[in-house]
């Protein structure tokens, strides 16, 4: 959970006891969630944090990002590369990928990390 080297400054993220507190859950559980797969946390000035972008509205998780997390882990990726390619701007989605998972769109987003993955 390094600083992720390429991953822009401007993307919002939260400290881990407040992705807890939104989640309702325990800070272990979301480092838990983290070593699942199901988030990604990276180190951003010597604090753990993960990006707001994945977590909804409904103070979830947003669906598809684990499933993408998984393809890309199996895949041979490892989570600063998965990072950075959920925030970079893709012309066929159109957007990131994050975004057309926060719009419902994670058929489209896995399809494309699993050609990327295999």
């Amino acid at each position: 959970m390094n600083d992720v080297v390429g991953l822009s400054e401007d993307i919002a993220t939260l400290p881990v006891a407040e992705v807890a507190q939104l989640l309702g859950q325990p800070v272990s559980r979301v480092h838990q969630l983290v070593r699942d797969g199901h988030l990604l946390s990276f180190r951003r000035e010597g604090a753990v944090v993960v990006p707001t972008d994945f977590l909804g509205d409904d103070g979830a998780v947003i669906k598809g990002l684990s499933g993408t997390i998984t393809v890309m882990r199996d895949g041979g990726y490892a989570d600063p590369d998965i990072l950075r390619w959920l925030f970079e701007e893709d012309d066929s989605l159109p957007g990131t990928p994050v975004a057309s998972l926060r719009a419902g769109r994670h058929r489209e987003v896995k399809r494309r990390a699993q050609a990327m993955a295999f």
